[in-house]
């Protein structure tokens, strides 16, 4: 009989395989979060954009399965057990390409893994806020990681979901203001869904020139 590996993301679900044979189910899960210190990173989390990659060696697919990484930094795969190998994408998330920096998995049941990446840029000491006179506001500092980036721009941004990101959003700026201790002032008054009861989300967003995605804050509900 052969088998197949299923992964299971916050976001889709890929079943490889073949024919009309009858499959056995996984039965253990890989959980964790992308992380920098053992701070979980944030990314965008729509499209299925941010992966990272799955091998078994010895398996007859030789080819990697896609994890997706949601954007809060966390995957989850369903998978049999057995020896594996998770790597990131190359070039793909907002962090020094490490897609051969490789993390061994002896899986036997459920564990739960971190995949430590250096990011280009963190942001802390985040808050968003949308007051009374409909004015949304956001402090924030970005700390510089790797010496030789630079701040492409940092944005800020906010969707009537809490999935929000560059993408996915129904309002967003972008600023290029060279200043890393960041203080944010907009008028949101002309957005319609200010004067609705629907709630409202926001994050802020830096994205380095050395990178195709930025690196993202926690989502914060502002209304």
């Amino acid at each position: 009989m052969k088998k197949i590996l299923i992964i299971t993301t916050l976001l889709s679900v890929l079943l490889v395989g073949c024919g009309k044979d009858n499959y056995d189910e996984p039965t253990s899960v890989i959980r964790g979060k992308v992380t920098y210190n053992g701070k979980a990173i944030g990314v965008r989390g729509t499209a299925e954009v941010i992966q990272l990659q799955l091998y078994q060696d010895g398996y007859q697919l030789k080819d990697h399965i896609p994890v997706y990484v949601g954007q809060d930094g966390s995957f989850s795969a369903k998978v049999f057990d057995g020896q594996y190998k998770l790597v990131a994408r190359s070039n793909n998330g907002p962090w020094v390409n490490a897609s051969q920096d490789t993390v061994i998995i002896n899986l036997k049941g459920n564990t739960e893994v971190n995949y430590e990446v250096t990011p280009y840029f963190t942001i802390d000491n985040v808050a968003i806020a949308l007051n009374a006179d409909k004015n949304i506001s956001a402090n924030f500092t970005i700390n510089k990681v790797v010496q030789s980036a630079t701040v492409r721009y940092y944005s800020l941004i906010v969707n009537k979901t809490a999935f929000v990101d560059d993408a996915i959003n129904i309002w967003r700026k972008e600023y290029t203001d060279p200043n890393l201790s960041v203080s944010l002032s907009e008028d949101l008054s002309s957005l319609n869904q200010i004067n609705t009861n629907g709630p409202l989300f926001a994050r802020v967003g830096v994205r380095s020139n050395l990178s195709e995605q930025p690196i993202y804050s926690e989502v914060v509900k502002i209304k």
